[in-house]
């Protein structure tokens, strides 16, 4: 495949070839080959794919919530070619075993995957680490879906194993001693959107998560582990990530939402660590913005619109994002608020470099062709009943994202809404081609 007239992030307009699963050329003036596809990409912007680094997609165990099809479907229409998923499935995935049947599961995926390992007071830490994990965690260092928190004796322990294996470590950082339990006794409303969201704000608070992660770099540096800081939800917890040696994520939600949009959001959004004010949205946004954060990814964790309708103490935590991440991220720059190569640094380049992905997160010669093409001047509205992910609702309804056209995995198109296609869709219909994930440690 020959793609011609590509503008990158940089500003440099390119023609890139493709042999196999890898770019083989970037420069201009390539002619194409009597064999080659040749796609003409003028006027649009040539991405490499998106590296989501924390995603919870749900199989073994809760496959009414999300399957690594529905899944990846949705990673591939948000340009998300490469997904690290978490390990609170059921079975969790703390053992070589338990590995092995989220590994079957995943042979669903259409996109490139990693898998996680996770901690437990039975975890069997042998057998894990023999499996190719692209990561320990996210190690819960407070309860949230599945009920993994573990105490801080045993998160020394399991980081000093990772660290004795080369193994990064992704933390989950809350100080469950420094929840706000007086919230509890306060009138939480009605259910979902009725519900009174602002408490479980208050319930988790900020001072935990900072305290929390000044206590997780601590251990990182004295067992000599790659730690890094899942969620980041303050500036002051991204401050003391920076502080403490460790790399950082900061997820959309907590990028484009804060506590002023829980009147409309309710139990949707109830996620952990949970949305925060304003003002310190605003003071986030500013780190990502001035290369402070390492990394953004999703957290994706789908819930029905059934399990979301409960009252606030009794709805499940986290929200859908895999599909609306990069698109929001190119909107902002579309706006002037980011720039495209910072875009491109925080969810291509940084997490390759952070998780070891060698052949990920550029656009140059050796590297894969994961690839997403996009008109950068065509924003869409977000919709959840237009999404693949199987719980079919979204935080960011009615916001506006710029959506991919096509996307790339291993040189092989998965998503194609590209107007005037070969197979004669319409500019709003779209395909996906039949790619099979791979594991980015295989």
């Amino acid at each position: 495949m020959l793609i011609t007239n590509a503008d990158l992030a940089d500003g440099r307009t390119v023609d890139v070839r493709i042999s196999g699963e890898r770019i083989e050329t970037v420069d201009d003036g390539l002619d194409p080959d009597p064999d080659e596809t040749v796609i003409d990409a003028t006027d649009k912007l040539l991405l490499p794919g998106a590296i989501d680094a924390h995603v919870h997609f749900r199989e073994p165990g809760y496959s009414h919530k999300e399957t690594w099809d529905t899944a990846t479907k949705s990673a591939a229409a948000g340009g998300v070619t490469t997904v690290v998923d978490m390990p609170n499935t059921d079975p969790p995935t703390t053992s070589g075993a338990n590995f092995d049947a989220k590994a079957d599961y995943a042979e669903a995926a259409r996109v490139n995957y990693g898998i996680n390992g996770g901690v437990t007071g039975d975890w069997d830490p042998d057998s894990l680490f023999d499996q190719p994990l692209c990561a320990l965690g996210e190690v819960f260092l407070a309860d949230s879906t599945g009920d993994m928190g573990v105490a801080l004796d045993l998160f020394h322990d399991a980081v000093g194993r990772a660290a004795d294996n080369d193994v990064t470590v992704t933390v989950h950082a809350e100080d469950e001693t420094l929840f706000d339990e007086s919230t509890r006794e306060a009138d939480a409303g009605g259910v979902g959107r009725e519900a009174n969201a602002e408490l479980w704000s208050a319930y988790r608070s900020a001072d935990a998560e900072s305290a929390m992660i000044e206590q997780a770099t601590e251990v990182g540096r004295e067992t000599g582990a790659a730690i890094h800081i899942a969620h980041t939800s303050t500036p002051e917890g991204i401050d003391a990530a920076v502080a403490g040696g460790a790399t950082c994520e900061v997820c959309p939600h907590h990028l484009y939402l804060s506590t002023d949009d829980l009147d409309e959001l309710g139990t949707y959004g109830r996620m952990n660590p949970p949305l925060r004010s304003e003002e310190r949205r605003r003071k986030v946004f500013e780190r990502v913005a001035d290369g402070t954060v390492d990394i953004v990814a999703t957290d994706h964790a789908p819930h029905t619109r059934e399990e979301k309708e409960a009252g606030l103490w009794e709805a499940p935590s986290g929200v859908p994002g895999v599909e609306t991440m990069l698109p929001l991220l190119l909107e902002s720059a579309r706006q002037g608020e980011l720039g495209y190569e910072r875009v491109r640094d925080l969810v291509s380049r940084n997490p390759a470099e952070v998780f070891d992905l060698d052949s990920k997160g550029r656009i140059e010669s050796g590297y894969d062709a994961d690839l997403t093409l996009v008109d950068p001047e065509d924003p869409r509205e977000i919709r959840g009943e237009d999404t693949h992910t199987k719980c079919d609702w979204t935080p960011f309804e009615g916001r506006l994202g710029v959506f991919p056209e096509l996307t790339m995995v291993r040189g092989e198109v998965v998503y194609d809404r590209t107007p005037g296609s070969s197979d004669g869709r319409s500019d709003d219909s779209e395909g996906f081609g039949d790619v099979d994930g791979q594991n980015v440690r295989c």
